[in-house]
């Protein structure tokens, strides 16, 4: 599978962005998806996931003003991003996990391909 990120860009604090990624390969529907973040000098951090019945999991820090989907038939997922704050400024990254599982994974380790990243810098 391979993966690439798009919609990254400069937006001011309160506004929105939405975030794609476009997932290359018959098995997507299977799999599940995340978005994660990694802003200057820190760890990358787990964002939001969504399994391929589309129940989802959101990290605290965006829960209520993020918004994952996917689209099976286009070989998409999105991150909807409202409300933004200027710490939620990092590169983002969509990642997928080919494991099944009881629920959408937040572990980093647990997903298999990663797409390149987009930036996204919120201005205060």
């Amino acid at each position: 599978v391979q993966l690439q990120a798009s919609g990254g860009g400069l937006v001011q604090a309160g506004g929105s962005l939405r975030l794609s990624c476009a997932a290359s390969g018959r098995t997507f529907s299977s799999y599940a998806m995340g978005w994660f973040r990694q802003a200057p000098g820190k760890e990358r951090e787990f964002v939001a996931a969504i399994r391929r019945s589309g129940s989802t999991h959101y990290a605290d820090s965006v829960k209520g003003r993020f918004t994952i989907s996917r689209d099976n038939a286009r070989n998409m997922v999105y991150l909807q991003m409202n409300s933004l704050k200027p710490e939620d400024t990092a590169v983002y990254y969509c990642a997928a996990d080919r494991t099944y599982r009881l629920g959408p994974s937040w572990i980093l380790q647990d997903y298999d391909y990663w797409g390149q990243g987009t930036e996204v810098t919120v201005s205060s």
